[in-house]
């Protein structure tokens, strides 16, 4: 079984780089930009012609949330058209896509139906800035090319590698000896190995191992439970026995270019019944990292 990984350089990619071992039955090709690039439909042709992958990992995608504000056409670029030209070359050459979406396509209104489950697959959309429209855009693309894709929602992914909440907050507290986080955006943090490790299972998954499934479609992923910012800064600084003065905040006290969604809990219900996927709880989740860190 070939499994390509798309953004191999990011958060998600250098995850599944991290336990790749783990699953001998599987041969992993990892592909960074400057071996794949998502928005070159002729590019992707060639990668795909040389390795014929039975499945392709989209873990590519621009994630600067607020620089998209200034830059739509960079990040309409990479998150819809190149999500776009991976569904027309996996459908070319029958390889089944897997592709990271993310809670942001939700506009986070409180409503009562919502905060008692969660967003669900079936919630309408509504997205508020230009990352989350073009993610969304991203998806209705896949959709609209062809049926063999799993569209992966997820949250507040963090890692040991690269740019995250995680290690911004260990980074300033190493800087300063206060600092203020916002209290009043509800989500849930996930680990971006705990991500990497559910998509290897779906790959492997029984129904999906015989290469025809009628699971294909949208699913969201994030660890357990919900916190704010705050409540995942304090955390963070608990388990890592860092003394800091953390003081809580509203949003309208750090405005930013993108509105964020004030709630965006992700319903998981859909997941674990379908592959039989347990979910640690973000707390849980979050001590391996800050250990490894």
């Amino acid at each position: 079984m070939v499994v390509l990984i798309t953004g191999a350089n990011g958060q998600l990619g250098q995850s599944l780089q991290f336990i790749a071992s783990n699953y001998p039955e599987l041969h992993f090709v990892f592909c960074a930009s400057a071996d794949l690039d998502i928005t070159n439909l002729e590019n992707c042709q060639t990668v795909f012609s040389k390795i014929n992958p039975n499945y392709c990992i989209n873990a590519a995608a621009y994630t600067a949330v607020d620089k998209a504000e200034n830059d739509p056409e960079k990040a309409r670029l990479i998150n819809v058209v190149g999500a776009k030209n991976l569904a027309e070359i996996c459908k070319k050459h029958s390889t089944i896509l897997m592709h990271i979406s993310t809670d942001f396509v939700f506009d986070g209104s409180l409503s009562p139906r919502v905060q008692s489950r969660g967003y669900t697959e079936v919630d309408l959309p509504n997205p508020t800035g230009i990352y989350g429209h073009t993610k969304l855009d991203g998806e209705k693309a896949i959709q609209a090319t062809f049926d063999n894709y799993y569209i992966i929602r997820t949250s507040w992914v963090y890692s040991q590698f690269g740019n995250n909440f995680m290690k911004t907050m260990l980074r300033i507290a190493s800087e300063r000896d206060s600092i203020s986080v916002v209290n009043d955006q509800i989500g849930t943090p996930t680990n971006a190995v705990d991500l990497a490790e559910v998509l290897i299972k779906i790959i492997c998954h029984p129904e999906s191992s015989r290469g025809t499934t009628s699971n294909f479609g949208i699913y969201n992923f994030s660890n357990e439970g919900q916190c704010s910012w705050y409540d995942f800064a304090r955390k963070i600084f608990e388990i890592n026995n860092i003394t800091i003065n953390l003081q809580a905040i509203p949003t309208s006290s750090f405005p930013t270019p993108a509105k964020r969604p004030k709630y965006s809990v992700l319903d998981k219900t859909k997941i674990k019944n379908i592959f039989g996927i347990t979910i640690k709880n973000w707390e849980e989740s979050l001590k391996p990292y800050i250990f490894r860190l």
